[in-house]
């Protein structure tokens, strides 16, 4: 399966709120004019994930019509201490996540819990705080960067657009229960999950990513599977020093959905990756009408990639995480 790399500007919706066919496709910088039409299915939201050998940092705000959400964690990956806060909202009104990242602040805040993604010509600022959690990370973004945009359409009104990013630098701090540990750049990288679109109501998916180094090479990995499926489009992309390689195929994911915790794989033609978790988290929400598991793993991959012009290149501990996630809403 060939994809279509798109190298200018494009809508990507038509005025009717119908994807724009021009759109679909990938890129390797974000091209695509994500404004959205109608009320009701539209999902906007923003990801950011920290991964050290020691520390897992997530923050997030999102917002679906009907509503909104703002969370924040963090995880020591030595002890399995683990802080949370979310909070959600239910007919939000007003949509506080921007059309694209740079275009203003995403900010949310309720019962105590406030949430900002802030960026600027250099990168952004993540910054969260709530009962016994507060994080304050700066993550670098030099210009013109690579990463991987794609636009998933599963029909002419339901389609995804998501940008995914990873071998993102990070400084700053996070505060658990009272204890501040320091992120340096030399520590890990952050992965960033930025998507726009019109959803089904019922979707499923898996997600893989990770970034490291191996013998000098910095390597990133972005794998996505199952809703991608009788799709144009997949999810998939290795980054090889900056360079990013995209992966049309369909990749094979194998896992205990018992035991998510034993190693998974990831195969195809040029994927031969085992992911081994390091530490599981467990989320549900349930509201009948409207739910969402999920079902997620930190840890490292290690195996083999191969690159746009046949070179492999050996992955050894790259940190990452990996999912199942299914959601109603």
């Amino acid at each position: 399966m060939g994809e279509t790399e798109i190298t200018e500007r494009v809508a990507l919706s038509l005025p009717d709120g119908r994807v724009n066919p021009a759109a679909i496709g990938w890129s390797r910088t974000p091209l695509h004019d994500t404004a959205l039409r109608g009320w009701g299915r539209n999902k906007r939201f923003e990801y950011w994930c920290l991964i050290t050998p020691e520390l897992v940092t997530v923050v997030n705000i999102s917002h679906h019509d009907y509503r909104a959400n703002i969370a924040a964690m963090a995880i020591d990956l030595d002890t399995g201490e683990k802080v949370a806060i979310r909070k959600n909202k239910w007919l939000p009104g007003r949509n506080n996540v921007p059309v694209t990242l740079h275009d203003a602040p995403a900010e949310g805040r309720a019962d105590g819990i406030v949430v900002r993604i802030d960026p600027d010509a250099e990168g952004v600022r993540l910054y969260a705080k709530g009962t016994g959690l507060e994080i304050d990370l700066r993550v670098d973004i030099a210009p013109g960067r690579e990463s991987m945009s794609v636009v998933v359409p599963w029909s002419a009104r339901r389609y995804q657009y998501t940008k995914k990013d990873n071998c993102l630098p990070a400084s700053g701090t996070v505060t658990m229960n009272g204890v501040a540990r320091e992120v340096r750049p030399a520590d890990g990288y952050v992965i960033h999950d930025h998507g726009r679109g019109r959803w089904p109501y019922h979707t499923k998916w898996n997600w893989g990513a990770g970034s490291g180094t191996t013998d000098g090479h910095e390597i990133g990995l972005q794998f996505g599977g199952r809703w991608t499926v009788g799709t144009p489009s997949t999810e998939n992309s290795i980054r090889i020093d900056g360079r990013v390689h995209k992966i049309s195929e369909e990749l094979v994911w194998e896992y205990d959905d018992s035991d998510f915790t034993a190693p998974w794989r990831i195969t195809g033609e040029r994927v031969n990756l085992t992911f081994q978790p390091v530490h599981y988290h467990h989320h549900m929400f349930d509201r009948r009408v409207i739910t969402s598991r999920g079902d997620q793993c930190f840890g490292t991959y290690s195996g083999e990639v191969v690159a746009d012009d046949g070179t492999r290149y050996a992955v050894r501990d790259v940190y990452g995480l990996i999912e199942e996630v299914e959601r109603k809403w």
